[in-house]
This record gives structure tokens, C-alpha cells and sequence, in this order.
């Protein structure tokens, strides 16, 4: 209290001098033309202790506005107040949410202009009666999409990835931020490079995949469209990696378990696509749930300081997962207390508290001597520096009329279709029924997914209006209105007492062709239990559709509810049988390999979708997508990625051990052949790879060409193959291309036995082709010597 009351004796004299002398200077902080370095250090030299660890907290945001009666105005709460006059917090997160744990709806929830209207407000109170005026935070999560009313919904990042287009994500991504930005807000949550090597695992489906590099790829891509350029510009977010590290390989598949990797896979596999990202403009880096060798991500001084700071030279912050770090004493159990737990955190070099309740516990610690107060300076040094260089302090404000006209607009709609189109992969297409005759007179659009608006979605999205999701249903309609296009349900994804199978094998008998739309869902509804960080809860009652999104970890990967007996029914009808998977992990598709006549996943596909889907089915749009993940015949084969390390696995007794469809496969409406391979040096190390593609068929499409590498003999043990470059290309039919890749030496690099990263003499295989099973054209080099 001495000190504030020193600091208040300070302005009053000020004041005086100021009446006699004319205005008083303008203080450093709030002069743009300094640098951002000094007027970070000029800010952070005036803050109280209270002050500085209010910087640090990121508490729920959705409860610091009111929405006025009628409807049409938003004021910050009363609870906002009390937090900026108690905890002083910088940031909030989730502001905009709208989803059945916040309670937030389509009648009491902000569309775009209020969200515009709340984020001033809110900012506006910081600024005008806050004592040093510094300009909040708002974080978001932006996935797939802001996840906020009347937001465009793109779909789920597994989806993203089954592109194999980082231009297109780029594109994707860049729309997301400009929405984000559009209503106020300055950091998106998203990308998730997590690599997912166990399908049972909840959050698959905002993955990109298994594979590092082409993670790296998309990531990359994906922060180049959201913060690429200046962050400065009015359409650019900060976007935040998610989640830091190896956290999609938990023990048995269940969400925040420990992950069993050593720091040479690490280094080598689930690193990687963090620092690419880091390297392409990533700012903000979200800590895990998981532990890694008995330290919790969260707490882990070598990830956060060793890996960020010291050798990747991160200039951003970092931020914990929600809850996370009460959960090193909640989960972990290696702290006694929350106290205890906000220490190790930050010590290990975490900047921000997602949640807002640990890290208050930071002011005692310092004044009790626990902690040096230099800790704080640096963590809020990092987040100040971000504050200046966006320009928050001189423009703070957004336009409420100009989130109306981004919000969802016309171009950010196609780009949305364009990502559905290219995600979805076709797996099988049995004596070419696919692309379906467009005078075909009578289809039937059967399954759980196949009017189902929010099962299209994937989790982390918000309430829609009517009308605004296109399911596969109303986009076949669309597509083919001189049809007679009929729907029956059948059954539910998991509810068994729903079920109207009967009724849509009488329907199938009338049909020419059937298709059924099945899968799982990630779908949230008011009767789904939460804990505090969001997750959703399994109860035994529950017979909602919701089988995967955060918290929905499976046992088995098996069609749940009636589903397989719906297909089985359909099947004996004899009616050429279409099957598309809507889904956010791979789940089984054994039965329908054997007995569709074609199948395709379009994974969670948005919006969009229903448009998409019918695009591909009627030969509109010729499918191109690739799988970003391995899809296994059963979860008694996990793991089953593609690039495990050597040896080769033999067959079990009483099946294969290979995936029913391996990493990188997908069909086309055309066929493509690869010839004329070269491998030649390039120069300083690196080798350049030619071959030529030719589109074969009599449609044009896209190719999605996918050169891997092996090290035949090395130091330590390496992977069968590992995927180096890929390029998706169009090609008209009849037309070819000469490609060439260009292999450097960090290509070549391995992780040694002394840690270090280097490229060894010896003998590489290069491959390239169709999948990560469908190699067309094989060579090799020699790499002689250390100097290479």
C-alpha cells in the first residue's frame, strides 16, 4: 500500500505542475514513435507486483460482457470490473464462445457486430479506467474456424490435412484470422501439430495427422495465412501451437495419460512441426496435458526453456492449457498445492495461466522470496512486446460494421467448399460407380449422418442457425433437383432404440442407388456433462451421437449403435451401395472395404460439406485428397503408422499387420503414371530428385505426389520410409509434368547417439509415388563423407 499511495502522491504533484506548466508529457510507453523494446521496458518499470501478474492470467471471458434488452447493444459486466480492479488480468479467452459449457446460444450469444460491440466495450474499460491503460488480450479459438456465432465453419484439421495442399490452408487460415480479428479479437487458438499415432485418442480429429513433415507442412502454411506478414495488419491473429509436446500419443488412447517417447523421437519425429511453425511466425505456444518421461508438459523446463528458448530462440509466449497447471497437483501430483504448481510453472519458463487461478498465486510467492520477481518481468515483458508490435495501444478498436461484412462472406464461404472438396478421400470405387450417372432417377440418402447438420461439424464450434450448415442430404438435393431424392434416418450413431432400418430397406428396394452416410460424431448438446476445463464426460445414460471430440476417448474404433446392421440391411437389398464415413477419427471401415461398391471419407467437412460431398459423388469435383493417417484393420494392430522404425513387422496369426489403408492413399476419377527418375547432386549437400507424372485418364484431376526417404544403414534406428517432400498438382487428361524435389541435408539428418543432429555417410533409398504403399519409382544415393 506504501507504494501505491507513493505512486498516487507522484500524479498529484504532477497534476500541479501541469496546470501551472501546460500538459503534462506524454509517458514513454504511450509514444509510438520509441521503440518496442523501450516502451516495453518504460511500461513493465511502472507496474505494481498486482499489476505485472495480471498480464499473465487469461481468465473465461464469456461472462465479462451484458447483452443489453433487446438485444441490439453489448456494455462490459460488473464481473469484468471487479477483475480488472482485483487481478488486473491482460487477457481473456473465449470472449465470443458460444457452445453448451458456456451456456452461450443463438438468443443470448454475440453474432459478429455484437461480438465487435463487446470487444470495444471491453477494451474500452481497460483502457479509460484502468491506471495504466494497457489494452487487453483477447484469445479465441480458431481451429477450424472462430469459434463464434455466424463464424465460417471450415473443416476439422484431420480434413485440413487430407488435402496435402498447405497453398489452400494458407488461404483457409488468412479468412479464419481476418474473422477473428474482424470482431475484436487477437489470438486464435490453433493450429494442433500434435502428431495422432492412436486413433482411439479423443482429439484426432484437430490433427493433422501422424506424419511430421507433412504436419510441418500444413502447420506452416496454416500460420503463414493467420499471422504471416505484419502483425500489425488489421487481419492477423497471433496463433498459438497446440499442444507442446506429444500429446496425441497418450497411454491406451485416453486424453492427457503420459506419452511414452524418448527425446531421440522427440527430436526426431514430434518436435519438428513446432519449430517449423515456430520458424514460419508462430508467437504463442499452448503447453499439453500430458507428462513426458515423468514431467508434466507444463512443468517442463526443457521443453519451455531448453527447446523454445535456448536453441529454437522463440520470441513469443507461452500459455498453459486450460487448468493445466492446477493440474500438476490436481493430476500429476507433483506439487502439494496450487501455489506450489503456479512456481514450478513458472520457473520452467511458462509465461500465462489459461484460466486465470494459478498464477495469482505468483504475487505471494515473490514477496515471500520463492520466486525472483525478474521471472515475472521477463514472462510480462513477453506479452507486453506483442501488446505493441499489433498495435494494440494505438488502435484498439475495431469496426462493428466491418465484422458484419467479413463475418462469413462470400469468398471465406468458397474457400470452405474448396477445403471440403479437397479433403475428401475416395478408398474404394468397385467397377467405376462412382462418379454416379447424373440421370440416375432415384437415389436414397440414408444414415445417421446423412441430414445431420452439427454432425458435420466436429467439436470446438459454435450454435448454427438454420439453414447455415449444407448436409449431405440438402446437397445432393441441390445438386440433383430433377432427381426423387428420398431420406430415411435408419438409425442413430449410438442410441439402438431409435432405429428404423426397415423403413430404409423398403426405401432402398425402390432406389437406384443408395447412399449411406455413417460415422461418428463430435457433436456437443445441453445434456453432455463438462469438468472445468471443457472436456466432455461419458455417462452411462448419455445415448447422444457425440462418440469423439475432446474427452471422448473409444475402446474399440467399431460403426457404434445400429450402424454395421443398417449397412448389412442395405447391402442385401443388391442396390449399388455408396457408403461416405462422416467421422473425426478413422473408424472401422473393414466391412464396408469388402461389400460397398464405393466408399470415400469426408472426414468432419464443415459447412460446406453437403456441397462438397455431392460435388465429388456426381463427378462435379474429381476427389484428390490423401489420408494423413494410417487406417487399421483393428485397434489390436496399434500402433500402425506408416513410418515406424525398422524392422519390418511380420503378420499376425490371424491377420496382417498392415493397415487396411496405409498412410498417403487415395483414388481419382483418373489414373496417373510416374516415370524418367533421376537422382543427381544439386549442390552444397543436397540432391535433386525428377521423375515425370502423366495424368493417364480421360478426366483431369489432381496428383498428389509423395517422395520418401530411407536411410539404409545408420547410427541409430531409423524409420522404414519417412515422407521428405509432397506437392499436390493438377493435370489435364493426357498432360504431363516433369517435377523435381530438392533433398537438402536436414533431410538427410538423423538424431545420433550423443543427441546431436547430423548427417551420417552412407546409403539413402529415394521413393516416390502414389502412398506411402503405392511407390512407383525407387533410386538411391551414396553420401561418402561427414563434410557432405
Amino acid at each position: 500500500m506504501k507504494h501505491i499511495r507513493h505512486i498516487g502522491a507522484v500524479i498529484t504533484v504532477v497534476t500541479a505542475a501541469a496546470v501551472a506548466c501546460g500538459p503534462a508529457p506524454v509517458a514513454p510507453y504511450k509514444n509510438p514513435s520509441l521503440s518496442i523494446e523501450e516502451r516495453t521496458q518504460d511500461l513493465l518499470s511502472r507496474m505494481t507486483l498486482e499489476e505485472k501478474v495480471g498480464q499473465l492470467l487469461c481468465p473465461l471471458g464469456w461472462e465479462m460482457y451484458d447483452k443489453q434488452a433487446g438485444g441490439d447493444s453489448v456494455v462490459h459486466s460488473a464481473k469484468y470490473e471487479t477483475l480488472l480492479s482485483e487481478r488486473h488480468a491482460g487477457m481473456l479467452w473465449a470472449t465470443f464462445r458460444a457452445d453448451p459449457w458456456t451456456k452461450k446460444t443463438l438468443d443470448n450469444g454475440l453474432n459478429p457486430s455484437l461480438a465487435a460491440q463487446a470487444g470495444n466495450a471491453l477494451q474500452r474499460y481497460a483502457i479509460e479506467h484502468t491506471r495504466l491503460g494497457i489494452p487487453l488480450f483477447l484469445a479465441e479459438e480458431s481451429a477450424h474456424g472462430h469459434m463464434a456465432i455466424g463464424a465460417t465453419v471450415f473443416p476439422a484439421g484431420i480434413g485440413q490435412a487430407a488435402t496435402w495442399n498447405p497453398a489452400l490452408i494458407r488461404s483457409m487460415a488468412a479468412a479464419i484470422a481476418r474473422e477473428v480479428r474482424a470482431q475484436g479479437a487477437h489470438i486464435g487458438y490453433g493450429p494442433l501439430l500434435d502428431l495422432s499415432r492412436d486413433p482411439r485418442w479423443s482429439r484426432v480429429e484437430e490433427s493433422f495427422g501422424e506424419d511430421p513433415v507433412l504436419t510441418a507442412g500444413i502447420g506452416s502454411a496454416f500460420v503463414e495465412g493467420a499471422t504471416g506478414g505484419s502483425i500489425r495488419e488489421s487481419g492477423k491473429v497471433l496463433a498459438t501451437l497446440k499442444h507442446f509436446a506429444a500429446y496425441g500419443i497418450p497411454e491406451g488412447g485416453h486424453n492427457g495419460r503420459p506419452s511414452e517417447v524418448g527425446v531421440r523421437a522427440l527430436r526426431a519425429q514430434f518436435l519438428p512441426p513446432f519449430k517449423a511453425a515456430i520458424d514460419a511466425g508462430a508467437l504463442s505456444v499452448m503447453t499439453s496435458y500430458n507428462a513426458i518421461d515423468g514431467i508434466p508438459c507444463t512443468a517442463s523446463r526443457f521443453l519451455l526453456t531448453g527447446m523454445l528458448r535456448e536453441e529454437w530462440h522463440f520470441k513469443g509466449f507461452t500459455v498453459s492449457d486450460l487448468g493445466s497447471i492446477e493440474g500438476l497437483c490436481t493430476d500429476h501430483r507433483v506439487a502439494e498445492t496450487v501455489a506450489d504448481a503456479a512456481l514450478m510453472a513458472a520457473e520452467a519458463g511458462l509465461d500465462a495461466d489459461l484460466g486465470g487461478e494459478a498464477y495469482v498465486h505468483l504475487i505471494d510467492a515473490v514477496r515471500s522470496g520463492r520466486l525472483a520477481e525478474a521471472t515475472v518481468d521477463t514472462a510480462v515483458a513477453r506479452i507486453l512486446r506483442l501488446k505493441f508490435a499489433m498495435g494494440l495501444f494505438e488502435h484498439p478498436y475495431v469496426d462493428t460494421q466491418q465484422a458484419r461484412e467479413v463475418v462469413r462472406c462470400a469468398e471465406h464461404v468458397r474457400i470452405a467448399r474448396m477445403v471440403a472438396q479437397e479433403s475428401i478421400v475416395l478408398l474404394k470405387n468397385a467397377g467405376g460407380c462412382l462418379p454416379l450417372d447424373k440421370n440416375t432417377g432415384f437415389i436414397l440418402v440414408v444414415g445417421p449422418n446423412a441430414d445431420n447438420a452439427y454432425n458435420m461439424l466436429g467439436d470446438y464450434t459454435a450454435p448454427q442457425a438454420d439453414g447455415a450448415v449444407v448436409t449431405v442430404l440438402a446437397g445432393i438435393r441441390a445438386r440433383h433437383p430433377a432427381a426423387q431424392v428420398s431420406y430415411v434416418r435408419g438409425c442413430a450413431i449410438r442410441d439402438t432404440l431409435t432405429a428404423d432400418i426397415d423403413r430404409a430397406v423398403a426405401a432402398a428396394r425402390r432406389a437406384e442407388v443408395v447412399i449411406a452416410v455413417v460415422g461418428g460424431s463430435s457433436a456437443r448438446d445441453f445434456k453432455t456433462n463438462y469438468i472445468e476445463t471443457g472436456a466432455a464426460v461419458t455417462t452411462p445414460g448419455s445415448v447422444s451421437d457425440m462418440e469423439c471430440g475432446e474427452g471422448f476417448d473409444r475402446l474399440s474404433l467399431d460403426l457404434l449403435g445400429r450402424q454395421p446392421a443398417l449397412l448389412s440391411a442395405l447391402k442385401a437389398t443388391g442396390k449399388p451401395l455408396v457408403v461416405v464415413y462422416i467421422q473425426g477419427r478413422p473408424l472401422s471401415m473393414n466391412w464396408a472395404a469388402e461389400h460397398a461398391d464405393a466408399l470415400l471419407t469426408a472426414w468432419y467437412p464443415g459447412q460446406e460439406g453437403g456441397h462438397a460431398i455431392a460435388d465429388v459423388l456426381f463427378g462435379d469435383y474429381n476427389p484428390a485428397g490423401r489420408l494423413p493417417l494410417s487406417v487399421p484393420r483393428s485397434t489390436a494392430q496399434l500402433p500402425v503408422h506408416y513410418n515406424r522404425h525398422v524392422p519390418r513387422v511380420r503378420d499376425y496369426v490371424e491377420g496382417a499387420a498392415t493397415p487396411l489403408y496405409p498412410f498417403g492413399y487415395g483414388l481419382s476419377y483418373s489414373t496417373f503414371g510416374y516415370d524418367s527418375l533421376t537422382v543427381a547432386p544439386a549442390g552444397r549437400g543436397a540432391v535433386e530428385v525428377a521423375f515425370t507424372v502423366a495424368n493417364t485418364g480421360r478426366r483431369d484431376g489432381d496428383e498428389v505426389v509423395q517422395l520418401y526417404l530411407r536411410d539404409e544403414y545408420a547410427s541409430t534406428v531409423q524409420p522404414l520410409k519417412q515422407l521428405k517432400r509432397f506437392a499436390r498438382i493438377g493435370l489435364k487428361a493426357g498432360e504431363s509434368r516433369r517435377l523435381s524435389f530438392t533433398l537438402t541435408p536436414d533431410d538427410l539428418a538423423i538424431i545420433d547417439q550423443q543427441m546431436n543432429r547430423t548427417v551420417e555417410p552412407g546409403r539413402f533409398t529415394v521413393m516416390v509415388g502414389a502412398s506411402s504403399e503405392d511407390i512407383r519409382l525407387e533410386g538411391e544415393f551414396l553420401v561418402e563423407t561427414l563434410d557432405f
